[in-house]
């Protein structure tokens, strides 16, 4: 009986041990960035070939006329716009704060969600400023996929953000000893008479004064949470939209480390590849001011938005044989349990909506055939590329001379900054703003926040038509003349042009009229 019995816990141990060594494969949310690292492991998809082969010939052979890289290459001229985020009304403090607003934000934030968080933190200062309250430094909340822990001081810099807004809204870093208790833990135990839960989205001015104002006036605080969306773009004060615009153009400064480290890889991408090798750079050495004078080279920033998720949602076909696509399928399913609308619809039906994110192949041909040469210097914004290195080498190919941080910055360098997605996405970013061209391979939040910002200083932004480019992919007999001409005539006009907001859009991406003047 007792053989038995210590056979039947042999065997309850060994299954148990299968099953948390399999777990991770097929419920790859719950782990991290552990369980993340499965999908981009060879054994689920076959390194795929490149899908347009005799387009991809023809950029190879193809050298565009130095004029037309002239032209592509040249500043924006004058639009007759100009950044303008003051208030026509002289900006003053309430003589009495209405009492205390805490917001908790998403954590942990990788480079598609860098624009989010900055959109977030614009609203919580508006509508602080709306309620007459001071507003304590947003939370950010630990993400249970990055695991990154960085706080806002992290991230920005406070003293900076604070005295610019210091004549409009007060903002503390921390609450008074009195409101000790107002922590997220606090608010994640129970129902608190204190905490604002059901904001809806998009809500106007009228709703925080009726919903929230009379909490702040019994309590002297209000947490608000979820707090993304929760403030309209239309029929506010125009004040308060210049202050949007203020925090979000002027306000929000990365700290130094970022600023410093970001400026040490552009001067790197600025000077020529042979350069780069010979001078041995040092980051201390480069800090100092030390380095060689010379006109400065020209770079182009691709935010290369190809990583598992985003292939998984949009239930197309890159190229990964059947294998691949069960694996997306797979984990469409765990993550989003069938709620994926484009899976309703074939590859095809999903390319000609220009639905489908570009792969690194596609994304090189469009560079290609917009006049860019393989002599161009490329900074690869980007977080992890579904498929890694096998994925990329195609655009490798087309691109010899392609950088990111860790090609570009050596592991000491990289030491603060390593393993937390929120920091290398600042990096990114400020690389990215000061690039001569920046393009993104598919829509996203850094993608809207970037064409926004590059836009209110009128710097040059390549924003891909995807609807075209979708159909142009899906002609298997186009030639690499006819696809170079379709490129150039259906991009002439999304290169960085100012275009109005519509009702609706967000002011962070389409900054004209609210958060600039005719010039």
């Amino acid at each position: 009986m007792k053989l038995q019995y210590m056979q039947s816990q042999y065997q309850r141990v060994a299954l148990a041990g299968i099953f948390v060594i399999l777990l991770p494969s097929f419920f790859p949310n719950l782990f991290g960035p552990l369980g993340r690292s499965y999908p981009s492991t060879f054994s689920e998809w076959n390194a795929p070939k490149p899908r347009h082969l005799p387009l991809l010939e023809g950029a190879l052979h193809h050298q565009a006329p130095q004029r037309q890289q002239s032209d592509l290459w040249s500043p924006l001229p004058d639009q007759g716009w100009k950044p303008c985020v003051d208030s026509s009304k002289v900006p003053s403090l309430p003589k009495k704060s209405e009492g205390y607003i805490q917001v908790f934000l998403d954590g942990g934030l990788n480079q598609q969600r860098m624009g989010y968080l900055s959109s977030k933190i614009c609203d919580a200062v508006a509508v602080a400023k709306i309620l007459n309250a001071t507003l304590v430094l947003p939370h950010l909340e630990v993400n249970p996929v990055w695991q990154d822990s960085s706080s806002f001081s992290d991230i920005f810099d406070v003293d900076h953000f604070i005295n610019v807004l210091k004549d409009e809204v007060s903002i503390v870093q921390q609450l008074p000893n009195e409101y000790f208790w107002s922590t997220r833990e606090y608010y994640g135990t129970g129902i608190r008479a204190t905490r604002i839960k059901m904001a809806p989205s998009h809500a106007s001015a009228h709703w925080y004064l009726e919903n929230v104002l009379p909490v702040l006036q019994s309590y002297g605080i209000a947490a608000i949470a979820p707090f993304s969306h929760r403030l309209a773009f239309d029929n506010l004060p125009s004040d308060i939209q210049h202050l949007r615009c203020k925090v979000n153009f002027q306000a929000l400064v990365f700290v130094p480390k970022i600023r410093m480290l970001g400026e040490v890889l552009v001067n790197r991408l600025r000077r020529s590849p042979d350069r780069n090798i010979a001078a041995g750079t040092k980051y201390l050495h480069e800090r100092t001011g030390s380095v060689d004078k010379q006109e400065p080279g020209k770079f182009v920033v691709l935010h290369l938005r190809f990583d598992k998720d985003m292939a998984a949602h949009s239930a197309c076909d890159f190229g990964g044989g059947k294998a691949e696509k069960l694996a997306l399928a797979k984990y469409r399913q765990v993550l989003w349990q069938g709620r994926v609308l484009n899976s309703q619809f074939t590859d095809e039906e999903l390319r000609n909506q220009g639905r489908c994110p570009l792969t690194p192949e596609e994304i090189g041909l469009l560079l290609a055939a917009l006049g860019f040469s393989n002599s161009t210097r490329l900074y690869l914004a980007s977080h992890k590329v579904y498929g890694g290195e096998a994925r990329i080498s195609t655009l490798r190919k087309l691109f010899p001379l392609m950088e990111d941080k860790k090609s570009l910055a050596s592991a000491d360098e990289l030491a603060e900054v390593d393993g937390k997605a929120s920091l290398l996405a600042a990096i990114d970013y400020y690389v990215s703003m000061q690039s001569d061209i920046f393009i993104s391979a598919s829509p996203g939040n850094m993608h809207n926040a970037l064409v926004g910002h590059r836009a209110y200083i009128n710097l040059k932004t390549i924003r891909p038509n995807m609807v075209l480019l979708g159909q142009l992919f899906l002609n298997r007999s186009m030639t690499w003349s006819e696809f170079r001409q379709a490129i150039q005539n259906g991009h002439k006009n999304r290169q960085g042009q100012i275009r109005i907001r519509k009702e609706k859009q967000s002011i962070y991406t389409y900054p004209a009229p609210d958060c600039m003047c005719r010039a």
